[in-house]
């Protein structure tokens, strides 16, 4: 999903205000470069004997958090032979960087992940959190900041960028169901969607039809919102987010 505009150069001037606020930077930021939201199957359903496969792609995004800070990414799918790779890269210059990186296969239309791993940075200093999926015992092993967590797996869970590409599958083959499956750092999470309609927006990349999904929050003051383009695969170009009153909007700026 994108991430788009014009980067410019931030001047950081209150470094005790930032540091306040920098769970909920990192946590839009986060969002901004990977957007892995959506996605997951039972993990025993059928797979689709001609389902429709995602093409690999390249895009570049801008994004603003809490109309201050602005940032750009660039999101990279690629294949090699039954391997699919999804690389995520996003900065704000002199402040925050983040990537995230994940790998899975795809067998009709299911996305089975195998690895991911997400890093940011905030002023020099980071964490990295690393998942190992095993969907042949079913579980899926998290380690952060030096703790590891086995959690089980009833239904397929998923990372963010391999969950992207699940709801990006599902919506293809007419197949979204609403309701997802998150590997966190110490638990798999029950995650839903709903649709809400389809919409033409504009954005820095161009004017797209989508199809805007929306994550179902479980109190009021947080609203996530992607518009995704049919044309393109059902690839984000635009995310909106509000966390505790901290906005976060996403804008793809170039399919390269």
């Amino acid at each position: 999903m994108s991430i788009l505009s014009t980067n410019k150069k931030l001047a950081v001037t209150d470094n005790q205000n930032l540091r306040h606020s920098k769970s909920k930077f990192l946590t839009a930021l986060n969002t901004g470069a990977s957007i892995a939201i959506i996605g997951a199957l039972s993990m025993t359903a059928p797979t689709l004997a001609n389902a429709k496969t995602i093409q690999p792609s390249s895009a570049d995004y801008s994004f603003t958090v809490e109309d201050k800070y602005k940032g750009t990414a660039n999101r990279t799918l690629s294949k090699s032979g039954n391997t699919w790779k999804y690389n995520v890269k996003a900065r704000v210059a002199g402040v925050a960087s983040a990537a995230q990186n994940s790998a899975f296969t795809i067998n009709g239309n299911n996305v089975t992940p195998t690895q991911a791993s997400t890093t940011y940075k905030l002023l020099g200093l980071g964490r990295t959190h690393k998942l190992d999926f095993n969907p042949s015992s079913k579980k899926v092993t998290s380690n952060y900041k030096g703790k590891t967590t086995t959690m089980n797996m009833a239904q397929q869970a998923f990372d963010d960028l391999s969950l992207e590409v699940q709801i990006r599958q599902d919506l293809l083959n007419g197949k979204f169901s609403g309701n997802y499956y998150m590997a966190k750092k110490d638990k798999v999470e029950k995650t839903p969607f709903k649709k809400s309609g389809n919409t033409k927006i504009t954005v820095p990349a161009g004017t797209f039809d989508t199809v805007r999904v929306d994550r179902v929050h479980d109190d009021n003051d947080r609203s996530t919102s992607f518009w995704l383009a049919p044309s393109l695969d059902y690839l984000p170009v635009k995310v909106s987010q509000i966390n505790d009153g901290k906005k976060m909007d996403l804008e793809l700026t170039k399919v390269n």
